[in-house]
C-alpha cells in the first residue's frame, strides 16, 4: 500500500509519539486507510506526512516531512516482497519480506 499511495518506496522513521510537536497543523488532515491506520496528509498539497496506529506508542512520519540535516541513517528494509520490479536494493540492511 505505501507504494502505491506514494508512487515509489516509504521513507519513514517511526517516533516516540510523546516526542512529536506540530505546529501549523490547520493543514493537516487524516484518512482512515484500514481498521487499524490512519494517514495523515497536507490537505492543500495532498503530501503523506504520517503512517499513525492510534495507541501504539510511536507514529511513523515521512523522511520527506524534515528538513536537512537529519541525521538519520537507515536500519532496515520492510514489505520488500512488495517492492516495484524496477529496482534493486543494494545495500547491506537487513530485508524484511513484511
Amino acid at each position: 500500500m505505501c507504494r502505491k499511495v506514494s508512487g515509489h518506496y516509504w521513507a519513514s522513521t517511526d517516533v516516540p509519539r510523546e516526542t512529536v510537536s506540530i505546529t501549523g497543523d490547520e493543514g493537516l488532515r487524516w484518512y482512515q486507510s484500514s481498521e487499524k491506520v490512519r494517514r495523515g496528509f497536507c490537505g492543500t498539497c495532498g503530501s503523506a506526512l504520517f503512517w499513525d496506529v492510534p495507541g501504539r506508542p510511536k507514529i511513523g512520519i515521512s523522511m520527506g516531512a524534515f528538513d536537512k540535516p537529519t541525521g538519520t541513517q537507515l536500519a532496515h528494509h520492510i514489505f520488500v516482497a512488495d517492492k516495484g520490479d524496477y529496482y534493486d536494493i543494494a545495500d547491506a540492511l537487513p530485508q524484511n519480506p513484511q
